[in-house]
């Protein structure tokens, strides 16, 4: 028979734990540091005994007895966490027998045990080892971003000169508040002897990151061949090294990486400062982190900056992002600007942008899902992607590739929801070898230079001719002209 209960509940009891091993044990400790009830149920009578010496409600049960539950009082939320299989499974189903509404985590050893628990009516089914796995890569992840982020102090904190912080050509907001965020760690770590600059190429063109920085008046200087040469140290964000979305030529010196895309073909160079993390979302959401376990105080202008940036890379958290971004963001919240952040987000549009999306949705050619557009000679490429959001909206449009001719280059922005198709790979294979190229699985672009045809006066002839044949590479990396082929028979 049972034993009976030993002690009078003076409250509902909200948990159960079947099982008091290492795993249980540590289940009942965390319950407690949360001043939360429990029942134990255990069937080593010494295990029971030295619980109930501890206070513990505990119990002496077989529990794959059907009188397991006999006895006990009533409760929510069930851990059944012995080292049994069998002893596991009777444990389920006799709390989903007895009590249906009761929700229930149970221990596996394995998917085929795991399988039969949840066929029992288990709600969730865990296993030790994989927890145990994520929680030691999580504390070495969270170690090592603090000790990277103690590198990077330190390193600022012994220079002198002048630090140029680099962003990529033609800046979107993600790289624009990455450099603020560089130049406000140095200006901590180092105010006496370091002074800092920010650098940029192209244009800062989308009517968005003009507001971005006419608002929150961030200084920035367009990048040349002599202020280059001015600067003791180069450090480069957004951007993954020397000719990587940017001009500088590959044999020059960088002391300082930090990006979020990978690029294999540019090198980054020895003795480099290096921190590229392809799993997160946004360069400012790496810039954040270290603010926070720098404990660096974070003003308003930055932090709107860092929050805008990490919402626009990830597409309003919609596209590529991953809980750290999520908890970066909300670090940032409450820090920043809310007015501030609603003016840059509610710009007017320039004349130029909406006569490039209308040009763009009048040449739209769609093929098997994948749709074109060119959109002729532009001044301000950051149309660009406006008008390749609005097109891979269109119904029946999974991938949609937006192109147009500058003073300099071919620019193409792409935009993906088929799930089979990375476009960033896709474009950085197709058009790598003839400039930058690469991006996201679903959000891509290519810069391809003209180099001595950029003296052509008559940009749109040329890129009428030599467009089709650099789509074509394209078009034969995803199979498309093959499966136009198969539509036609």
């Amino acid at each position: 028979m049972p034993d009976t209960a030993t002690f009078e509940s003076a409250a509902p009891i909200k948990y159960c734990i079947f099982g008091c091993g290492t795993n249980g044990y540590n289940i009942i400790l965390e319950l407690a540091k949360e001043n939360e009830r429990a029942i134990v149920v255990d069937r080593d009578e010494s295990r029971v005994r030295h619980l109930r010496d501890q206070k513990y409600d505990a119990y002496v049960r077989d529990i794959t007895s059907s009188e397991m539950l006999v006895g006990l009082p009533a409760f929510e939320i069930a851990f059944v966490m012995t080292g049994d299989a069998d002893a596991n499974l009777a444990a389920v189903l006799a709390v989903k027998k007895r009590y249906p509404s009761v929700q229930v985590i149970a221990r596996a050893i394995d998917p085929v045990t795991g399988g039969k628990l949840t066929a029992a009516g288990a709600d969730l089914v865990i296993y030790p080892q994989e927890v145990v796995a994520k929680t030691a890569v999580f504390q070495i992840k969270k170690q090592h971003a603090s000790r990277i982020s103690q590198k990077l102090f330190s390193l600022l904190a012994g220079w002198d000169g002048i630090l140029g912080i680099i962003t990529h050509k033609n800046p979107d907001p993600d790289a624009i508040a990455s450099a603020m965020a560089l130049a406000e760690i140095a200006r901590h770590a180092n105010s006496k002897t370091l002074t800092t600059r920010i650098f940029y190429e192209g244009n800062i063109g989308h009517q968005e990151n003009r507001t971005f920085v006419n608002l929150l008046d961030i200084k920035m200087e367009h990048l040349t061949p002599d202020v280059l040469q001015k600067c003791t140290y180069l450090a480069l964000v957004d951007c993954s090294g020397p000719g990587a979305n940017n001009d500088i030529p590959p044999q020059t010196k960088i002391h300082i990486i930090i990006d979020h895309h990978k690029d294999g073909r540019h090198a980054a160079g020895q003795g480099a400062f290096t921190d590229i993390r392809p799993s997160i979302g946004a360069t400012a959401s790496i810039m954040t982190q270290y603010l926070q376990e720098l404990d660096i105080p974070v003003d308003k202008r930055v932090a709107t900056a860092l929050l805008y940036g990490i919402r626009t890379d990830t597409k309003e958290f919609k596209r590529n992002v991953t809980p750290q971004d999520l908890g970066n963001a909300g670090f940032l919240l409450p820090l920043t600007d809310a007015d501030l952040l609603d003016k840059i987000m509610s710009p007017s549009m320039s004349q130029e942008t909406l006569d490039v999306i209308g040009k763009a949705i009048q040449n739209r050619k769609i093929q098997s899902g994948y749709l074109f557009s060119n959109v002729g000679y532009v001044i301000n490429r950051d149309a660009l992607p406006q008008a390749a959001d609005l097109l891979i909206t269109l119904e029946g449009v999974n991938t949609a590739l937006v192109y147009g001719i500058t003073d300099t280059a071919i620019v193409i922005s792409a935009r993906n929801r088929d799930i089979r198709l990375h476009i960033g790979n896709a474009l950085a294979e197709a058009f790598g070898d003839m400039g930058d190229a690469g991006g996201h699985p679903n959000m891509a672009a290519a810069n391809l230079p003209l180099h001595y045809f950029g003296n052509v006066s008559d940009k749109v002839s040329l890129l009428e001719i030599t467009i089709e044949p650099i789509l074509q590479k394209f078009k034969n990396l995803v199979g498309l002209e093959n499966e136009d082929k198969k539509n036609e028979e």
